[in-house]
């Protein structure tokens, strides 16, 4: 009786060192920081060669970025649509808390800090930023505000490129500057002010400044 021997999955060994590599650049730039962070190290923390490494990313920006991904998905808030049951405040509540609770976490904050500097710096890690991590988040953000816009639960004048930035804007600049401590109480505060200046007016009347449209 022969013994058949099993040919080796491949793709299980693809995914495995994929998963090796992000694990990797997530816990040396934490330890390092972006500036001392590379392909040389990440590759070495993570048992892989170099030319693996760039076989799937030019950069190493391009590497976290990736890992951040990964990060999002394990924790369940991948591509998924924000919640929606018909209470704009609570739905907006429930998210930007959950916002905070990410942006007090050091193994997904501290990436995202040395991202969002780089980003500055660096035009082709911005092009790579914007399309996978910045715009597709933006644009649930814009859907999930739409959809209330469409309910007449926001006012029928309100951008809503501007209306996202005010929402979530001064969690973001409280957390990069650090400003002071993220909590929920803030996050409901902001939700609570944002939404005063962006629901209908009594007898059809607009918010000020407010305009029909969306830019960007």
């Amino acid at each position: 009786m022969t013994t058949q021997r099993r040919t080796p999955d491949a793709s299980r060994r693809s995914q495995a060192t994929r998963r090796a590599i992000l694990d990797a650049a997530l816990e040396l730039v934490g330890e390092v920081g972006y500036a001392r962070l590379s392909i040389e190290g990440i590759a070495a923390r993570a048992g892989a060669g170099k030319q693996t490494i760039y076989r799937w990313w030019p950069s190493k920006g391009a590497v976290l970025v990736d890992a951040l991904l990964m990060l999002s998905e394990g924790r369940g808030e991948g591509a998924a649509e924000l919640p929606d049951t018909g209470d704009l405040e609570a739905d907006l509540k429930t998210v930007l808390r959950a916002t905070v609770e990410e942006l007090n976490d050091p193994r997904l904050s501290e990436p995202m800090r040395a991202l969002t500097v780089e980003v500055l710096l660096d035009p082709d890690l911005a092009a790579v930023f914007a399309e996978r991590l910045d715009r597709p988040v933006r644009e649930l953000k814009l859907r999930r505000l739409r959809a209330a816009r469409d309910a007449g639960q926001l006012a029928p004048g309100v951008d809503l490129e501007v209306a996202v930035d005010m929402i979530w804007g001064p969690l973001h600049r409280r957390w990069l500057h650090r400003e002071g401590p993220l909590t929920a109480g803030f996050a409901d505060a902001v939700v609570e002010a944002a939404l005063n200046g962006l629901r209908p007016r009594p007898h059809g009347g607009s918010p000020q400044g407010g305009q029909r449209g969306e830019h960007g």
